[in-house]
């Protein structure tokens, strides 16, 4: 039996989950597809995928599994034009920061006997820091030693959430079951805010009075606190994902200009005794916060709130995932 996976999207998502899957090419068929043939023939070439389907229809037709590695702004438009093509019994996963309002967009374009589960990946500790991006910081340990969150609507099929458990063991990361409003807020902290304040920090300085000195000095500090929009490709599936997840985005940015207006407080009063344990309460949650990031501390945190289905699922079955060992007597 092969089981056909079929990647839309080949950046540095898309690609790592193809080359984390390699070695168990066997008995997987990873088909690709991107919108850049030329991403599409470099995965090909890197051993990301076993073969570029150009044509979206023909790329799902006989996909088991279709995972949408997109822009969030292009997952929708994706969906509606793969949705009659794909056969019954097809789980789609995407890998979107904002799930809530993917899953309404699969209730209605995905033909009944066909099923949706989001994924959202957690990147190896270990790469936070590079500065590439698309499929050149494309990774087969990508996710080794994280959290994949898996979150399936309360009707989802339990074969496609197991088959998103055990696809998760597949790439080397930890299954965690999450709500999609739970994990839509976490993402608006953690994703989306640090790059709406670098944009904002952006805006903030460059052409003011000063900045053509400025840009000349501009250090470690300027660079680092607007990389996270200069890494992104894409400016339209920002201003969508904040859009979409406008609460969210509203309430952790109404929450960074209350921190920043009490940095301000403390400057506007001279207050240093309160601005350095401000800062220092901040450094240490930040040194904190990425030891036990390195560590790995974080992922056993939480149990999975969703129960995983006993039976085994088309993974389990090829590969033997889950299977436990006899006790010796």
């Amino acid at each position: 039996m092969t089981v056909q996976i079929s990647i839309i999207g080949l950046g540095q998502i898309g690609a790592s989950i193809g080359l984390a899957l390699k070695e168990k090419k066997e008995l997987l068929r990873r088909v690709g597809n991107d919108k850049e043939l030329g991403t599409a023939r470099l995965a090909e070439k890197m051993d990301a995928v076993d073969r570029v389907d150009i044509n979206l229809p023909n790329t799902v037709r006989e996909a088991d599994l279709v995972i949408l590695s997109l822009p969030f702004d292009q997952i929708r438009e994706t969906m509606q034009i793969i949705g009659q093509d794909l056969k019954e019994g097809c789980v789609v996963m995407d890998t979107g920061p904002v799930k809530e309002v993917v899953a309404v967009w699969a209730k209605v374009l995905l033909r009944e006997g066909r099923h949706y589960v989001g994924l959202t990946p957690v990147i190896n500790a270990a790469y936070l820091h590079e500065m590439t991006s698309g499929i050149e910081a494309a990774r087969p340990d990508l996710f080794k030693g994280g959290l994949i969150a898996i979150v399936a609507p309360p009707d989802t099929d339990s074969a496609a959430i197991k088959m998103a458990a055990d696809l998760t063991r597949l790439l080397g990361a930890t299954p965690l079951f999450a709500d999609p409003l739970e994990v839509d807020g976490l993402m608006a902290s953690t994703y989306l805010l640090p790059q709406l304040v670098s944009a904002a920090l952006l805006n903030a300085t460059m052409d003011q009075p000063g900045w053509r000195e400025g840009r000349k000095i501009a250090g470690r500090p300027y660079a680092e606190g607007t990389a996270p929009i200069g890494l992104l490709r894409d400016v339209q599936s920002l201003s969508a994902m904040a859009l979409l997840n406008r609460e969210n985005a509203l309430r952790m940015l109404d929450s960074a200009i209350a921190a920043l207006n009490a940095i301000r407080g403390d400057i506007e009063r001279n207050d240093h005794e309160s601005l350095g344990e401000r800062l220092s309460r901040a450094r240490s949650g930040r040194e904190k916060w990425w030891k036990g990031r390195l560590n790995g501390e974080y992922i056993n945190d939480s149990a999975p709130h969703l129960d995983i289905p006993e039976t085994p699922g088309m993974f389990s079955r090829l590969f033997g995932i889950g299977k436990r060992t006899k006790s010796k007597p």
